[in-house]
């Protein structure tokens, strides 16, 4: 598998990047030789060799200010900002992991160049998306940040259980978005990680109970590390996944297809 594209300086940009997934794929990527430019509000390890952008992720301002100043042209990006939500409010949390995250996305898209690619990681608590495709939809289609504000502002309801509905539409927004991106040579992909070693990891077992997380079933025999999850995510950015467009990758471990075939369950 080649990492060509990210070799020899080229510019990758990282929604997200200070830790978890996003941190191990941002020092990947500066290993490969590329000048990878993260933006997040945690700075990410003196030991990773990255340019940082302190940005506030929930801004489109701030967002739109570090891409004008990163400039291109960018060979990928990888969105890798989430908060599981008992830190953030639902609407903030929305913000941050779906609007913002789209804002991400169209503010580098002008400065990427065709054959690029765009993968974010949503989450396996996603998986259920195509039961939600009618009532997140018309949060897709919404033009631009303020729209998409907006429409979480009138829709509280839809939005109260905010981590796992920010990821649906994520993922649908990645099959939405896909069509037109397809005709600039542009791919858009996202991955759906079960349980992996992460400082989010406490926020889960605060949100669901530390025993939930002890019973949940696991193929594996143990949670993923975020060095593999983000070996998923430079597959999908780079050339090995040149027909790969749209796809919402399951990097459970298992999980979700035992679930499906009746073989595990999940139990609260």
């Amino acid at each position: 598998m080649s990492h060509q594209p990210y070799a020899n300086g080229r510019v990758v940009v990282s929604g997200g990047g200070g830790a978890g997934m996003g941190a191990a794929l941002a020092r990947k990527l500066a290993e490969l030789g590329a000048e990878v430019h993260v933006l997040d509000l945690k700075e990410p390890s003196a030991a990773t060799d990255t340019v940082f952008h302190s940005t506030d992720l929930k801004d489109p301002e701030a967002i739109s200010a570090a891409v004008a100043d990163i400039g291109g042209p960018v060979t990928a990006l990888f969105n890798c900002v989430g908060v599981p939500g008992n830190r953030t409010s639902p609407l903030d949390t929305m913000l941050i992991n779906f609007a913002g995250v789209r804002h991400l996305t169209e503010s580098v898209v002008p400065h990427m160049i065709p054959g690029g690619s765009v993968t974010t990681i949503a989450s396996q608590a996603a998986s259920h998306w195509p039961g939600s495709l009618e009532k997140l939809l018309p949060l897709v289609r919404t033009k631009g940040f303020d729209s998409a504000r907006e429409w979480c502002e009138q829709h509280p309801a839809e939005i109260a259980a905010a981590y796992p509905v920010s990821k649906e539409a994520v993922v649908i927004w990645t099959q939405y978005t896909a069509v037109a991106l397809g005709e600039q040579g542009i791919r858009v992909n996202c991955t759906l990680p079960g349980p992996t070693a992460t400082p989010m990891t406490p926020d889960f077992e605060a949100m669901t109970g530390k025993e939930f997380w002890d019973r949940f079933p696991l193929p594996l025999g143990r949670p993923a590390t975020p060095d593999e999850q983000a070996d998923v995510l430079l597959f999908l950015g780079g050339p090995a996944a040149s027909c790969i467009t749209g796809a919402a990758l399951l990097t459970d471990g298992g999980t979700s297809g035992g679930i499906a075939t009746g073989l595990l369950s999940v139990t609260p």
